[in-house]
């Protein structure tokens, strides 16, 4: 069965481990041994008189030891006090004093020796002290008249304790009194003043001492001080309150605190300052306390002996002090005796080394009592601090004592030699399991006795060879170092002892396992309050241990809170709160090793409002506001923004006033007269701005004449006879003081009126009536208040109000530029006769008639207005071949004035829109019948029509181009002589004098016959009989005779087919009349643009589309967003376009015959 047992790693347990390793051979308890103490109390020993006195001495040997005690160096008989017992099995005293004992009768030194039949131990001498804390002793305190400025010393004068007494200075509240470089206490209790003020005037000066070993403290009568002032204050240079004079002498001992004291008194307060004369203050030991009053220097030794001087300086002089400083020191230890076990006919020595200042005597006891009168033994040798001995013998076997001392103070040592004859024995278990994670020490133990002392040997495996070189580390008490275990190093080790009487071995164990790792570690976060955060801590480890993680905050326990949820390998923290912030450390452990990552959590928010909002340096005009910034919750104040509030105009609505910046915190503010003001600061950082700050106190300033006149003053009438005034009435804070009015003054520009002037109040308007229609006025407006008026004002120029113009333009010319736009000339009014701000110039035109259609057509008018005193203008969006009409009208703020009259003309022919229809039907073999509409607007009169076909493959290529042109009157065509089961796609558009207008376009498939070829070669032989020419040829005769018919009633009636379907159907475009409302920037087109007809094609690269009209009103004049330009550059735009026509292959001029188109094919 294996035993397990875990090495740690760490560098602490290792350095522990060592130092056992050195120390001496232990004895098992189960063979015979001198004694050897192991507890005892410490040798000066201060106990408590109200509780039981316990000594303590406790030891060991075998056979177990006796004790015995002396008092005062006597022997000291326990039976014969019943207040003294010894606890069993051991010599510890105990003194019982509760029921009516006194500590004080068991004053005195004692020491315990414990015995066996092998030798004596001795405990070190120990002196048992009661404590004390006696009463102050009544005294009557003197009250202290102190004149300002005067040093002064406050006398404390504790009693004397045991141990001495804390001292504190506090008042009759038990507050502590303030202390700083000018008032301080001295090492002796008492309170320095190196000037009094008058502020240390009181009655409570109290001095207290406590006794921390009886839990108690004692108080002195207070002490009253009472300063008077004098004038001037005379200011001196300084002098030392203590110590006196210029030198003085300090003993220390060395490893003690050395406390070293200067305190001045001067008038300003003198600044102390202290220097090692020969050499430096020790680093890392020297500290200041007081103020730098006392110079403290910790675990004192030789080399701090010397001279110190300490310099009180302030502005009238310095003075200073020297302090021979000498370090002594009691006995300690260079070489302490260790305890021997030798074995018969062996040799050793005991060594008792120490040093001292001065240098410790050393003295030897045997067995308690002094070598020199103790039994002679002839194996042993004295020599100084050295005993030798050679050939032991069992007799040999004593407790020894070493005594070194000087007059601070003594060292006793007991080691005791035991003379033993035994066979080696192993201590460790056997089979003993160690556990260590790789890359660390692993410590084999293989704890021994035996005397001789045996000899260690270590083997690895059953039949392994002996351990030996730089890999492994052997110590004297056996154990097997390696110091850097390897995944190899996991096996069994053998450690095997022999002496001379015997050998003996034991096995061990050891493993070595994976160390734990953090492989995801936990992030620095930066999170808002009120929200989440998680934190990973992914880890790996060796399989046959198991972790545990655990989260740490601050490096201490999580709280029991349930926003805390921890997950496998996550901690998530949910609505974060301000006490969230903090390092949160993840903790893996298993029973081998430990490993841990940390990450910060910054909880930020907005800052906390600022407060203690403070008013100073008032002036008429200014203040300074001062404030102390909120905390800022992690993110770092960026500004501070300052309102302010008017109590008296507008309570409880704030202001911005300004803002600076994040690092101020004090800010001069401009003010305005009669304002009853308070303010208010917001701190802002990147999170946000935070709650505003409470209000100041209020300030309110004195009135003043107002500093300012309204603004924003205009003249406008709003009648053909008044003129009315506006402003922009000041604000409440403007007024600058009680009793707000306004001076308003006008007069008629250029006439050389006098001002005429009103005083009103509580208004933003004053209207002037009777005035001439459209004058300019000189109007200005002051404020004024209960203190007078504000600075003159600025004069600004107005009109009376305006009427409508008396006046048309006369001469208007009208230009037809092309088809779709005309320019248009008038002359312009006298402006006496605009009666008001000329604003433009407003033409009114309609379409009277389309020219092409022959009749009337519903009139609906259009504006355009043109901004300025324009002459001229620019009417686009005209429609070809119409008669309009227009008339101008000027335009002021009060409305249009009387129309021009009408003015009469007309636009040119333009090129004609697509035919309203184009149906394809009847396919055949060889042949297809067209049928087309004529154009929705014709734009002039048409005098034809275009078709161009195009056969197209199956790959989708278009084949030659043929163009046939047809008369305008046609609305119908039979193609013949078309290939069977092709596809053919048509272009057809209509055209005037004036060009080629939109096209349409269409596709179409002839018919496929399975029958072809014999239907065709029928088709043939019918072609070529005489019965079917003749047929033919009256079907022919007949066709010319109707057209002959059809032309004569055509002359006759006046009339042509296209009129004919105008008659037969009413133009939808004929509506009731309406008058235009005269609204400026808006004119109407009813116009209709009829589309396509459902199933005809717009090829996308050979398609020649319907062209639309690019004219817009809103490049011509305000009718829409700007205004008319008349230079002439637009013209290019409203002329006729053309798309570009279909490619053309082979073609000729003349458009072929069908036949010819046909044979084009073959």
């Amino acid at each position: 069965m294996m035993t397990k047992k875990t090495i740690s790693a760490s560098r602490a347990s290792l350095i522990l481990f060592l130092c056992q390793m050195i120390t001496a051979l232990e004895v098992p308890l189960d063979l015979s041994q001198p004694p050897t103490i192991t507890q005892q109390s410490p040798k000066d020993y201060i106990v408590d008189p109200r509780e039981n006195i316990v000594i303590q001495c406790e030891a060991k040997g075998k056979p177990p030891p006796s004790f015995s005690w002396t008092r005062n160096g006597t022997h000291f008989d326990i039976d014969k006090d019943a207040r003294v017992t010894v606890k069993p099995n051991s010599g510890t005293l105990v003194i019982n004093i509760m029921n009516g004992g006194k500590a004080e009768a068991y004053e005195g030194v004692y020491q315990c020796t414990a015995r066996n039949e092998r030798g004596a131990a001795i405990s070190n001498n120990i002196v048992i002290r009661p404590s004390r804390s006696p009463l102050w002793t009544k005294e009557k305190v003197e009250p202290k008249h102190v004149r300002e400025g005067d040093p002064l010393v406050l006398h404390c004068s504790p009693p004397v304790g045991l141990p001495p007494p804390i001292i504190f200075w506090m008042d009759n509240s038990f507050q502590r009194l303030p202390q700083n470089e000018r008032v301080s206490q001295g090492l002796n209790g008492d309170l320095y003043f190196s000037n009094v003020k008058p502020e240390d005037t009181r009655e409570d000066y109290i001095c207290y001492a406590r006794f921390n070993h009886t839990q108690t403290i004692q108080q002195k009568q207070p002490i009253s001080v009472k300063v008077f002032s004098t004038k001037p204050l005379t200011e001196r240079r300084p002098t030392l309150l203590t110590p006196v004079g210029s030198t003085s002498n300090k003993v220390e001992l060395r490893g003690n605190v050395l406390l070293l004291e200067c305190i001045a008194e001067g008038l300003p307060t003198p600044v102390v300052r202290w220097i090692k004369e020969g050499g430096e203050l020790p680093i890392n030991r020297t500290f200041f306390e007081h103020f730098k009053k006392t110079l403290k220097i910790i675990e004192v030794s030789e080399a701090d002996s010397g001279k110190y001087k300490c310099v009180a300086r302030n502005p009238l002089g310095s003075t200073h002090h020297t302090i021979t400083v000498t370090v002594k020191a009691a006995p300690y230890w260079i070489t302490a005796p260790r305890n021997l076990v030798l074995s018969p006919g062996e040799d050793g020595t005991l060594i008792c080394r120490a040093n001292g200042n001065p240098k410790p005597n050393i003295s030897w006891l045997t067995n308690a009592v002094p070598i020199a009168i103790a039994p002679e033994d002839p194996s042993r040798k004295v020599d100084g601090d050295t005993i030798i001995f050679s050939d032991v013998q069992e007799r040999s076997s004593a407790v020894y004592q070493c005594n070194a001392s000087n007059e601070y103070g003594y060292l006793l040592a007991n080691a005791f030699v035991n003379v033993l004859a035994e066979p080696p024995r192993i201590l460790t278990p056997a089979n003993k399991l160690y556990q260590v994670i790789a890359n660390n020490p692993a410590l084999l133990d293989c704890a021994f006795f035996g005397s001789p002392v045996p000899e260690i040997e270590w083997f690895k495996g059953v039949k392994g060879s002996i351990l030996h070189g730089d890999l492994y580390v052997f110590h004297d008490n056996g154990t097997l170092e390696i110091p850097v275990a390897q995944k190899d190093s996991t096996g069994t080790y053998t450690c095997v002892a022999r002496n001379k009487l015997g050998k003996v071995q034991n096995e061990v164990h050891l493993e070595v396992k994976d160390p734990t790792m953090i492989i995801k570690q936990p992030e620095y976060k930066i999170i808002q309050r009120g929200g989440q955060v998680s934190f990973e801590c992914t880890i790996k480890h060796d399989p046959t241990l198991i972790p545990t993680i655990t989260w740490l905050k601050n490096n201490g326990e999580l709280l029991d809170d349930e926003r805390f949820i921890i997950h496998k390998d996550s901690l998530a923290i949910m609505n974060i709160t301000d006490k969230d912030d903090g390092t949160y450390t993840c903790v893996a452990n298993t029973t081998l090793d430990s490993v841990s990552a940390s990450a910060v959590l910054t909880v930020v928010d907005r800052p906390n409002p600022p407060f203690d909002l403070e008013l100073t340096d008032q002036l008429e005009r200014s203040i300074q506001l001062s404030w102390i910034p909120g905390y800022d919750n992690n993110s770092p104040i960026t500004n501070f923004v300052i309102e302010y509030e008017d109590g008296m105009h507008e309570p409880g609505v704030w202001h911005y006033q300004t803002e600076v910046r994040g690092t101020q915190t004090t800010v001069q503010l401009k003010l305005s007269p009669y304002v009853n003001y308070s303010f208010r600061v917001i701190a802002v950082n990147e999170i946000g701005r935070s709650q505003p700050s409470e209000a100041s106190e209020q300030y309110l300033t004195k009135a003043a004449n107002p500093d300012e006149n309204p603004s924003g003053v205009q003249g406008i009438g709003s009648e053909p006879d008044n003129l009315v005034i506006i402003w922009e009435p000041l604000k409440g804070f403007q007024s600058n003081g009680p009793g707000l009015q306004y001076k308003v003054s006008w007069r008629q520009k250029d006439v050389g009126d006098e001002w005429t002037s009103v005083i009103v109040a509580n208004v933003s308007k004053y209207i002037v009536s009777g005035t001439p229609t459209f004058v300019p006025y000189e109007m200005k407006v002051q404020a004024l208040n209960d203190l007078g008026y504000a600075p003159e004002p600025a004069e600004v120029i107005g009109h009376s109000g305006e009427d409508l113009p008396m006046v048309a333009p006369g001469n208007v010319q009208v230009h037809t530029v092309n088809s779709t736009l005309a320019k248009v000339h008038w002359d312009p009014i006298p402006l006496k006769t605009v009666r008001g701000h000329l604003q433009g110039y407003r033409i009114y035109y309609w379409k009277v008639q389309s020219l092409s259609k022959r009749r009337r057509r519903h009139v609906e008018k259009k504006i355009l207005t043109f901004s300025g005193n324009k002459t001229h203008g620019m009417l686009p969006g005209l429609e070809p071949y119409s008669s309009y009409k227009l008339n101008v009208r000027v335009v002021n703020g009060k409305g249009e004035g009387p129309a021009s009259p009408d003015r009469l003309f007309k636009t040119p022919e333009g090129v004609p829109s697509s035919p309203s229809f184009l149906k394809i039907t009847n396919p055949t073999l060889d042949s297809l019948t067209l049928e087309w509409g004529p154009p929705t607007h014709p734009n002039g009169v048409l005098i034809a029509y275009t078709l161009k076909f195009q056969p197209i493959n199956s790959t989708h290529e278009l084949g030659p181009l043929v163009e046939i042109r047809i008369p305008a009157n046609e609305t119908s065509l039979i193609l013949s002589h078309l290939n069977y089961s092709t596809r053919y796609k048509f272009y057809f558009y209509a055209q005037t004098s004036v060009g080629s207008g939109s096209q349409i376009t269409e596709e179409a498939v002839t018919i496929m016959d399975e029958g072809k070829l014999a239907m065709a070669s029928r088709q043939v032989d019918i072609a070529t009989q005489g019965w079917f020419i003749g047929l033919m040829c009256a079907v022919a005769l007949l066709i010319l005779i109707l057209l002959i018919v059809c032309f004569i009633r055509r002359n006759k009636g006046g009339k042509y087919p296209v009129k004919e379907k105008e008659d037969a159907h009413a133009d939808p475009e004929i509506q009731p009349m309406k008058e235009d409302d005269g609204t400026f920037g808006e004119y109407s087109d009813a116009e209709d643009h009829k589309p396509l007809k459902k199933g005809s094609r717009t090829p996308s690269d050979r398609t020649v589309k319907k062209e639309d009209s690019d004219d817009s009103l809103v490049d011509y004049g305000e009718g829409v967003n700007g205004q008319f330009n008349e230079d002439g550059s637009f013209i290019g735009q409203y002329s006729g376009k053309k798309e570009k026509e279909p490619a053309e292959g082979n073609e000729s001029s003349e458009a072929p015959s069908p036949v010819n188109a046909m044979n084009s094919f073959v």
